[in-house]
């Protein structure tokens, strides 16, 4: 039996991205269900899933109801060891677990800013000092990660994990406002908004359409083209 995914709109919740990239990543059997998180009906649509409230939300095979990111990720792992969720080596497991706990918990400034999307890159943007210590804490926690794992490149520690699933979109507002970061977390977000599965993902953006932006940001942009 699979899963059943509830997830918001593609283009703008970075939450439900995290969801369904445990799920699609590790080749978890699931089925996906949008509600639109503008239009009205968000509570209506999720009245059955209740005291859930939030998106994602994952109903188990057996029916149990799993609310909040990071509990669905322990849920996940724990339930399919064999997935490689979390890394194997204890001390690159518990840093990404430090990570994810982290990125769930922290970075509002950066959250605040710049709502994630991925249709297009904005110009002009100004990150506030508050956002660019955001981004200076990412980067410690990479290279924290990478001292850890060995990684020099590609994936955090080595091998995809939850770390770089919950990273994806922080991966999306740094190319996505153009952000100031190192060439070696510009390289990672290539790497990360490049993927398949991502690009899966992005090809779906427009299946909800609204009247005006739910977060509208008066800059001009350009096609959103990965450099």
């Amino acid at each position: 039996m699979a899963y059943q995914l509830y997830i918001g709109d593609r283009k703008y919740s970075s939450w439900s991205l995290r969801g369904w990239l445990m799920l699609e990543k590790f080749n978890l059997p699931h089925s996906t269900t949008l509600v639109e998180m503008f239009s009205g009906t968000m509570a209506a649509q999720m009245a059955p899933l209740a005291p859930a409230r939030l998106l994602p939300t994952l109903v188990l095979p057996e029916g149990t109801v799993v609310g909040e990111t990071v509990a669905i990720a322990e849920t996940l792992a724990e339930r399919h060891p064999e997935a490689g969720l979390w890394p194997a080596d204890p001390a690159a497991r518990a840093t990404a677990r430090w990570l994810v706990a982290e990125m769930a918990s922290g970075f509002g400034a950066l959250r605040s800013a710049c709502p994630m999307q991925l249709a297009h890159i904005y110009q002009g943007f100004e990150p506030s000092d508050a956002v660019l210590a955001d981004l200076a804490r990412i980067e410690t926690l990479f290279d924290h990660a990478r001292k850890i794992s060995g990684a020099a490149e590609g994936w955090l520690f080595g091998d995809y994990s939850l770390a770089d699933a919950f990273y994806v979109p922080v991966a999306a507002r740094i190319v996505g406002y153009d952000l100031p970061v190192s060439e070696r977390m510009r390289a990672y977000c290539r790497l990360t908004l490049s993927d398949p599965v991502l690009l899966q993902w992005q090809a779906r953006i427009d299946e909800t359409v609204y009247d005006t932006n739910p977060y509208p940001v008066d800059l001009p942009h350009r096609p959103w083209v990965l450099a």
